[in-house]
């Protein structure tokens, strides 16, 4: 539907630095909302090739089915009245959208090992509130997230804000991760709000997934995908950084970046 429906915009999502427009594609009578990513819309940068950031957004969604996570929603490129663009299937959220992900907590939440928010939230970041007392902004200990900053690091994502998270309606146990442009440069780019991973082990589940990458990018069919979407150089970057990875055996961290988080965060 993504691919052959007919696109219909009808709004624009007026806060994005790119073109983002809000649609819908229909198909045999059947219709799905979804954003549109115009190439001609996009803002040129200085650390990343003009007209690539579309392409960069299916190549994300591409290694995200090979993860079988499914992180990204179903993501394509296609002809839109402006030209070609990324297609991607639009997520229903809370009206409150706040997904209990992320939280304000007291700077010393974490002081007693057993309590019950320093076992369950990971600190990233400290912070002041509007009336001046000091906080930690921190992420839920969950599994979810753990896969999301393994994904960010293989695919050297530079924007991981927290708004770029989503827990849908349809599928509230299902968390996605969005907005993928700044993505495959091949220089350390990686910008994050999940850096309370930073520096565990990787696990039997995320080291098998990258074995399995990398193999499918020496291989199979997602290493021609990439090739078609990336240059040869940010493809053979992405097989290096898993090898890094591997070779690691951690989830990496912050130390020695010199903008570790995006900004604004949110």
């Amino acid at each position: 539907m993504l691919t052959a429906g007919e696109l219909s915009i009808s709004g624009r999502l007026t806060n994005a630095s790119n073109a983002t427009l809000y649609g819908s594609v229909t198909l045999d009578g059947v219709t799905l909302h979804c954003v549109h990513k115009p190439v001609a819309g996009e803002r040129p940068l200085w650390d990343f090739p003009n007209g690539t950031l579309a392409a960069r957004e299916v190549a994300a969604y591409e290694l995200s089915q090979a993860t079988g996570w499914r992180i990204v929603p179903p993501t394509v490129m296609r002809e839109g009245p402006w030209g070609p663009g990324m297609c991607q299937l639009w997520i229903d959220t809370p009206d409150d959208d706040d997904h209990g992900l992320l939280a304000l907590l007291p700077e010393d939440f974490d002081d007693d090992p057993d309590a019950e928010a320093a076992a369950h939230w990971r600190p990233v970041l400290s912070v002041e509130l509007g009336d001046g007392r000091p906080a930690v902004l921190a992420h839920k200990a969950d599994e979810r997230l753990r896969r999301i900053a393994a994904f960010d690091a293989v695919v050297n994502n530079a924007d991981r804000k927290g708004g770029h998270l989503l827990v849908g309606t349809a599928e509230p146990e299902h968390v996605y991760g969005i907005d993928h442009g700044l993505t495959f440069n091949v220089d350390d780019k990686l910008r994050t709000l999940l850096w309370g991973f930073s520096e565990e082990p990787l696990g039997d589940e995320v080291r098998a997934v990258l074995e399995r990458l990398d193999r499918d990018l020496d291989s199979g069919e997602l290493g021609g995908r990439l090739t078609e979407l990336l240059d040869a150089e940010e493809v053979a970057a992405t097989r290096a950084r898993i090898r890094e990875l591997l070779r690691a055996d951690r989830i990496p961290g912050p130390e020695g970046r010199r903008r570790p988080v995006p900004w604004p965060p949110f």
